[in-house]
């Protein structure tokens, strides 16, 4: 019978590897050493396999991408060093438990097909939210097998349940496990960080100190998705994992260090189960470890204070106003919205769907009625999305471009996205951002087949389902490369940014993004682009058709 014997929360600053920062990161010393101290603990743990949740692999809306490859491997040429490469074997078999055991619990997870990664241009290799932690890991630990997953933007719940399914895998296994969540804090701390300063940046900081130091999951799961937006964070997602495949056991928790020497917070701690299961109490209710060391936040305050009286105070989440209990009629809304909520129901459900999307597979903008787009009921758009799947299931033939279809559809090239909704779920979406067919009516053509059968998070439709389900297409206006921030207007443009194969997407007219400056630097966090690399820039703008 396989267990989790240990499970650490490392940050992943590429600064921080030898080699990389040139220099730099001795101004992370403290982290560093942290770093080194877990890497030891490890090694001393004796893993046979090690299962790492990053939240830069390939990130989806409801789909936990497991990487399938026999190999797993990646470099830090991003960083200007690809002289540093790592390796490793993957441990598959426990790769497609995993994903057997979260299928089986309606949680999409698994691979992705060769084809699908070549269309939307996800890469093989890992990430620097692995590699870092595994470049202090394998000096200590030379022999093991990597499982390595993504953070989907999944409810907290969901992820909880994912988690829970990783320790039923594990222990239908013979390994011997060490997770590690994989994720920064806030990426908000000064002015001088690399997403601007926010005052909830530390707040956030001492927030998530607090539920590791009490193993306060169920707090965790309360936070609002606005606090962590504010934040600019990219941890919560692994921490609340790993939290799920430790559920049930007897937790103690040691934070190693805590500083946040570049305006973003980096928290090196570990989480220790014993083989004594309890009750499903509230972990804070338990006790837990302390802290290892102090270590001094940027500010003056030290990690030692951080979280003590924030975490006893708001154990329950009802009356802390970064808990979704305490929400008086909301719901929770994702994160792809930067900067609130949508109280109208209907645009709420529309945000909803939207969070279920792939978010490298980028989409169209569910909101055009919100921005001055235009949304166009009864078209023939849809009625040729509908015609070319139920056409595909019934006789098992893609149609050609039927006579009725307007000639500006023959005429149009365009990207679009075809969403299939089935009793107000999402069925399947998939779709394209620029065109890669001969006119938009192919497109639409091709992605509605794409959507009802070959979206990996959904099986494919049946024909029993046909009658049952309502479709919309979104085309995209071309994306128009600019050269500076002054050629975007954020109540107008959506912005991409591209860096290699990584990309980012962000829908114009957002509550609390008031800036150029604002949208571009959420649309690099979601690709995972550092802010001092060079990147492209692209504007569109947005039709929808229902």
């Amino acid at each position: 019978m396989g267990k989790i014997v240990n499970a650490y929360i490392l940050p992943h600053p590429p600064v921080v590897v030898q080699g990389v920062g040139r220099g730099r990161e001795r101004s992370a010393y403290t982290t560093v050493e942290a770093m080194k101290r877990a890497a030891r603990e490890i090694g001393k743990d004796r893993p046979t396999t090690i299962i790492l949740s990053t939240p830069h692999a390939p990130c989806f809306k409801d789909y936990v991408y497991v990487y399938d490859q026999e190999t797993l491997s990646g470099d830090f040429s991003d960083f200007g060093s690809p002289e540093i490469e790592l390796s490793f074997k993957n441990n598959t078999v426990l790769a497609e438990l995993i994903a057997e055991k979260a299928s089986k619990s309606s949680i999409g997870a698994g691979g992705l097909s060769t084809i699908l990664k070549k269309q939307y241009g996800i890469s093989n290799r890992l990430d620097h939210g692995a590699l870092v932690p595994l470049w202090f890991i394998q000096k200590e630990l030379p022999d093991f097998k990597l499982v390595c997953i993504s953070t989907p933007f999944l409810p907290f719940e969901e992820l909880y349940e994912f988690g829970r399914r990783i320790q039923e895998a594990v222990a239908e296994s013979d390994e011997r496990v060490v997770y590690i969540a994989s994720g920064d804090l806030s990426h908000k701390l000064n002015k001088d960080a690399p997403a601007g300063f926010h005052p909830q940046g530390k707040e956030y900081d001492e927030y998530l100190v607090g539920k590791v130091r009490s193993n306060d999951y169920k707090g965790l799961l309360e936070t609002e998705e606005n606090f962590l937006e504010n934040a600019g964070e990219c941890g919560t997602r692994s921490v609340i994992i790993m939290y799920g495949a430790l559920k049930g056991m007897n937790l103690t928790s040691e934070v190693y260090s805590y500083e946040g020497p570049f305006g973003v917070g980096y928290l090196i701690a570990r989480v220790s189960p014993s083989d004594r299961i309890v009750g499903d109490r509230m972990p804070s209710e338990r006790g837990s470890g302390g802290y290892g060391n102090s270590y001094v936040y940027p500010g003056g305050a030290k990690a030692a204070e951080l979280g003590r009286n924030s975490s006893d105070r708001q154990s329950s989440g009802r009356n802390d106003p970064r808990s979704r209990r305490s929400l008086s009629g909301r719901r929770y809304t994702g994160r792809g919205v930067s900067g609130g909520e949508i109280s109208n129901s209907r645009e709420t459900e529309r945000q909803a769907e939207e969070e279920r999307r792939p978010a490298n597979v980028q989409s169209a903008d569910p909101y055009s009625e919100l921005y001055g787009g235009m949304e166009l009921k009864n078209s023939d758009y849809v009625k040729l999305a509908r015609e070319a799947l139920e056409t595909y299931i019934r006789d098992g033939k893609k149609i050609r471009v039927p006579d009725w279809v307007r000639s500006e559809m023959k005429m149009k090239r365009a990207g679009a996205f075809v969403s299939i909704k089935k009793r107000g779920a999402l069925r399947g979406c998939m779709g394209t951002v620029g065109p890669t067919m001969v006119n938009v009516a192919e497109e639409i053509i091709n992605n509605a087949i794409n959507s009802g059968f070959r979206d990996p998070r959904f099986p494919a439709v049946k024909e029993e389902e046909l009658k049952e389900l309502v479709y919309s297409v979104d085309v995209l206006g071309a994306p128009q490369k600019i050269n500076s921030l002054e050629e975007l207007d954020v109540k107008r443009y959506g912005v991409i940014v591209t860096n290699g194969f990584r990309r980012g997407l962000l829908l114009p007219d957002l509550e609390g993004v008031d800036t150029p400056e604002k949208q571009v630097t959420i649309a690099l966090q979601k690709a995972g682009i550092m802010s001092s690399e060079s990147f492209d820039l692209e504007r569109f703008e947005v039709i929808r058709y229902l």
